[in-house]
């Protein structure tokens, strides 16, 4: 399920994005202890707990003991929520690194945090990067990963590609470890269930699957070296791709600036 944001009226959601409750909108009701921030925090809490499917205007009023009515008093539609809730929660993520161990373990420690946030707010990964929101959240959360790359010394235009392969990296990297957490809740079935029920077909349907994917065979020859324990299988999995993947990313932005005599 792929959301699109930033799909309200161009000049309303800029405004609610940027100026919150000061944006142009009607007067709060007659009912007092409710306004915006906590209409957004709400919304962020529907999908943290049930996920993108079941945010409604609806669901929310009823988080807050409302009616979905009550809500556009603070918020036009679900369009623009979901703006909001998109910014609100990109606030989360840090915006200071130490550098004086230097750039490498900078950008290791914000890919780190930056994918334990997409596993806790897993939602996030379904709205798409076609269209950015460009709120605040979002504009902080590039303004501290710039600020991380260009302390590798690398030229301008390098840091502007290198920024867009790292942050789709980190997001793509966690996208099966915040589905395999999500995977128990929605089927009944466990990662390693899941697996030892389907894997154990192979050699009834599959005789020849050594023969005929042998680089897959020489994979599973190979045990991983650490126990997963209670973490899912596939998180587990995601976790040490992401680990190795980011850091042969930053062995080549190493050899980049080897080449650029830096």
């Amino acid at each position: 399920m792929v959301v699109y944001a930033a799909q309200g009226d161009a000049a309303r959601s800029m405004a609610l994005l940027w100026q919150g409750t000061s944006a142009d909108l009607p007067k709060p009701g007659p009912k007092q202890g409710l306004d915006l921030a906590g209409v957004v925090t709400a919304a962020i809490e529907v999908a943290d707990a049930e996920g993108m499917a079941a945010l409604s205007m609806r669901a929310v009023g009823q988080r807050l003991g409302r009616t979905a009515m009550a809500l556009y008093t603070y918020v036009p539609n679900k369009n623009e929520l979901l703006d909001l809730m998109y910014d609100r929660v990109l606030t989360e993520l840090p915006t200071e690194y130490d550098l004086t161990a230097g750039w490498r373990a900078a950008i290791t420690a914000w890919a780190e945090d930056t994918w334990e946030f997409y596993l806790r707010h897993p939602w996030v990964l379904q709205v798409s990067q076609a269209r950015p929101v460009l709120g605040p959240g979002e504009f902080t959360v590039m303004e501290t990963m710039l600020r991380l790359l260009f302390a590798t010394g690398l030229d301008t235009e390098t840091v502007r590609r290198l920024a867009g392969a790292l942050a789709q990296y980190v997001r793509g990297a966690a996208q099966p470890g915040a589905e395999s957490r999500q995977s128990l809740a929605v089927t009944g079935v466990s990662d390693d269930d899941w697996w030892y029920a389907r894997s154990a077909q192979l050699g009834t349907v599959a005789p020849d699957f050594r023969e005929r994917f042998p680089l897959l065979g020489k994979l599973d020859q190979t045990p991983p070296a650490e126990d997963h324990g209670e973490q899912p299988y596939l998180e587990w999995e995601a976790r040490k791709s992401f680990e190795v993947g980011l850091a042969v990313l930053l062995d080549g932005v190493a050899a980049r600036r080897i080449q650029a005599g830096l």
